[in-house]
């Protein structure tokens, strides 16, 4: 994979302990990367460091290539840069559930239909329904314009950095989110998908980008509900950095279970929360912060606006 260095103030949602020569995985609320701590004479006060972070659930510094997946260094955050990430740590009140799910048993000609299978909360505070496919595509097409592989000019800025999967889905989702209800005035929610249970894994191929598997814990993109003809509300997720097109929901999942990948490509949960949902906030899903002035929105997007998922 390649290089992209970053130093983060992160809370560990979990850490996987394995029998045998694999290694220890962390989990951080603030990536969708699983990483795995480099091996160095001081990777042992690093991982003490990360487990006591995990224990007392208290944000730790961490020297990252989360490009390759790779933690170089733990550190304890200092007093101001504690502070300046517990400000800028907005909670997400009154969060939807989150439900367990066995992709492989999805039947997508009923799973997908909104007011018929698809019974959630979130789908109740909003009314204004997509009026076609044709119109999804449309704001497919937008959003997938504005990608910073792409020459410009764009309509909005930071460009979105589609080209760069690796991590960053929830700074993609929440701009996104914000086109989808602003420039488009239609309602908009997102789906996020959650391999928060054993060795489970999300594991896609980057098929758009040159072919390389990529690995996460969750994934989150923006989820519409679009009319089809006289028939049904059906829901599609706009994902232009797994897709060339709106998708179905079933469809979205599925391609995260790739285990010629991964042997444990599964999605163990999925949960659709309101847009302004942001990141995940524990392992399980039931917690979510949010990015009122998308400040950390903005700040992920121009830092991975460089990013290639694939040499």
């Amino acid at each position: 994979m390649p290089s992209l260095k970053e130093t983060g103030i992160l809370t560990v949602a979990a850490i996987r302990s394995h029998k045998g020569p694999k290694p220890t995985e962390y989990l951080f609320n603030q990536r969708e990367r699983i990483f795995t701590l480099k091996q160095t004479v001081k990777s042992a006060e690093f991982s003490k460091r990360l487990k006591d972070a995990f224990r007392k659930k208290i944000p730790v510094k961490a020297f990252l290539d989360t490009g390759r997946g790779v933690i170089h260094s733990a550190q304890t955050p200092s007093q101001q840069e504690l502070d300046a990430f517990q400000s800028g740590r907005v909670l997400f009140v009154k969060p939807d559930r989150v439900v367990p799910i066995d992709v492989s048993s999805i039947d997508p000609t009923t799973f997908n239909i909104v007011d018929r299978y698809l019974k959630w909360a979130t789908f109740k505070l909003c009314k204004t329904i997509v009026p076609d496919y044709k119109t999804a595509k449309e704001i497919f097409d937008y959003c997938a314009n504005q990608s910073c592989h792409l020459p410009g000019p764009y309509d909005i800025t930071p460009c979105i950095p589609f080209q760069y999967v690796i991590d960053g889905c929830y700074a993609r989702a929440h701009k996104m989110w914000r086109i989808i209800t602003n420039e488009f005035s239609y309602c908009c929610d997102k789906v996020f998908s959650f391999a928060n249970q054993n060795d489970d894994h999300l594991s896609v191929k980057a098929d758009k980008w040159g072919g390389c598997c990529i690995g996460w814990w969750f994934h989150v993109a923006p989820l519409i509900r679009v009319k089809v003809g006289n028939i049904a509300v059906v829901a599609l997720v706009i994902d232009p950095g797994m897709f060339d097109k709106p998708v179905l929901l079933s469809t979205w999942l599925s391609a995260q279970e790739n285990t010629n990948c991964h042997p444990d490509a599964k999605v163990s949960m999925y949960s659709i929360q309101p847009g302004s949902a942001y990141l995940p906030d524990n392992d399980a899903g039931t917690a979510y912060t949010t990015d009122p002035a998308d400040i950390h929105t903005n700040q992920t997007l121009i830092d991975y606006a460089d990013g290639i998922t694939c040499h």
